[in-house]
């Protein structure tokens, strides 16, 4: 299911440094859950500060979902996270997660949900977790009601990548 719901949204089709979309929309559209499955990480607090412009603090508030396809989805950039969200909790696809914002890095930006697919990771994973694999042929087809799986491509990319030896780029 395509992450933004409830108004108009438009998603970029490149995205800078590593593999991700910024889905542009107003502030305070639904980011919803593009799969069943389960929260996984929830960052409520936000951290970013430009002076420092850590890696781990990027995202602002965030969260991400590991689905029954066993594929992570990561949104970032939230103005406010549902009530209830938390990791562990099982959700379905088209469920609310949070509100579409400009926190983190996104302060100085237009309003927009950072899209990221990886695999899971061990926590606070972030260089994985902001996208490992391009989304942008799944969330076009997602916009158009198509049901196109990452599966595939995210066990290639996962098997490709190897060893976990940190952030590779953007840090």
């Amino acid at each position: 299911m395509f992450p933004v719901g409830g108004c108009r949204a438009d998603a970029s089709q490149s995205h800078h440094d590593y593999p991700a979309s910024d889905i542009f929309a107003r502030v305070g559209c639904l980011f919803v859950a593009p799969v069943d499955g389960r929260v996984d990480e929830v960052t409520r607090v936000d951290s970013w500060d430009p002076g420092t412009n850590r890696g781990a603090d990027r995202g602002g508030l965030s969260v991400s979902v590991v689905g029954v396809d066993g594929v992570r989805y990561y949104g970032s950039h939230l103005s406010a996270i549902q009530a209830g969200i938390a990791p562990g909790v099982e959700v379905r696809a088209g469920q609310p997660l949070g509100r579409t914002g400009k926190t983190g890095s996104a302060r100085g930006t237009p309003p927009h949900l950072h899209f990221g697919i990886s695999w899971p990771t061990g926590p606070n994973r972030w260089w994985v977790r902001r996208g490992a694999v391009a989304p942008q042929r799944f969330l076009n087809s997602w916009h158009e009601g198509g049901q196109l799986s990452p599966v595939a491509l995210v066990a290639a990319s996962r098997r490709a990548y190897g060893a976990d030896r940190g952030c590779r780029s953007y840090c």
